[in-house]
C-alpha cells in the first residue's frame, strides 16, 4: 500500500509538473460519508487565487480536487492517511491546522486530525507556509477536527 500511495503522489507531482493548459490532470481521491461532505464544502470554500495564482479546472473534474496556476499548487481532499506518517511523526501546526509534511516528497504536506485528509502539493517555487496559511481557515471552518 506504501508503494501505492508513493506512486500516486508521484504520478500526480508529474502530472502538474508537465501541465501546460488551463486544465490540470490530477487523480481524485474518492472519500465517502462525512469526509466527502466535509471536502465538499471546503471545495465551495476555497480561494479564488493563492499566492497569486489563480484558479484552473482539474482533469477530471471533481469536488475533491483543487488547482491553481498551471497545476503549481494542487489540493485533493478526502485522500488516505499517508503512509509514511508515523505515530510520532513531526506535524507542523499552521493556523490551528496541523500538517504533515512527507520526508520522501518535500512538496507535499498533509492536514491531519480531522474528519478527511487534505493534502497539498506545492512546487518549489512557491512559499510553503504563504499557501498553507491561506489554506488553514477554509480548512478549519469546512473540515471539522
Amino acid at each position: 500500500m506504501a508503494r501505492g500511495t508513493a506512486a500516486a503522489a508521484a504520478g500526480l507531482t508529474l502530472a502538474l509538473l508537465t501541465a501546460c493548459s488551463s486544465t490540470v490532470h490530477v487523480e481524485p481521491p474518492s472519500p465517502s460519508g462525512e469526509a466527502a461532505a466535509a471536502c465538499r464544502r471546503l471545495g465551495a470554500a476555497l480561494p479564488g487565487t493563492l499566492d497569486g495564482l489563480g484558479r484552473a479546472e482539474p482533469e477530471p473534474p471533481s469536488p475533491y480536487v483543487a488547482v491553481w496556476g498551471d497545476g503549481q499548487i494542487a489540493l485533493r481532499c478526502g485522500v488516505p492517511r499517508p503512509a509514511a506518517m508515523e505515530p510520532t511523526a513531526e506535524v507542523v501546526d499552521v493556523n490551528g491546522v496541523g500538517w504533515f509534511q512527507d520526508p520522501r516528497l518535500p512538496t507535499l504536506f498533509t492536514s491531519v486530525n480531522r474528519v478527511a485528509y487534505v493534502e497539498v502539493t506545492i512546487a518549489k517555487s512557491h512559499q510553503p507556509a504563504a499557501v498553507l496559511v491561506d489554506l488553514a481557515e477554509p480548512v478549519k471552518r469546512n473540515v471539522p477536527d
